[in-house]
């Protein structure tokens, strides 16, 4: 897996209410910052940031993007991922972050 930084954490994944919303895990605060800090040079426009993910032993490519009203970043997870890795909506998981 591609990344320079390693963070894990536990996540409780969420839907967004709106109709179809995507689901997200929420990067933790003081991960969030740490990054902001000092990998911001390497977002790509709207906060968006290349990570690879590990979660229940599957692991793909995806991007972080920063939500400026939390202060974090926010990790979408695709049905295909979630349908992949048995992941169900209000689950708390462990992750792995690599960017």
């Amino acid at each position: 897996m591609e990344g320079k930084i390693k963070y894990q954490f536990s996540g409780q994944i969420w839907k967004d209410n709106i109709e179809g919303g995507w689901h997200f895990i929420t990067i933790p605060k003081a991960f969030s910052k740490e990054i902001r800090e000092t990998l911001q040079w390497q977002e790509e426009g709207w906060g968006r940031m290349k990570a690879s993910i590990i979660i229940n032993n599957i692991s793909w490519k995806t991007s972080i993007w920063f939500d400026t009203k939390i202060n974090c970043y926010i990790l979408p997870v695709k049905a295909e991922i979630r349908k992949k890795a048995a992941i169900k909506k209000d689950q708390k998981l462990q992750v792995t972050l690599l960017v």
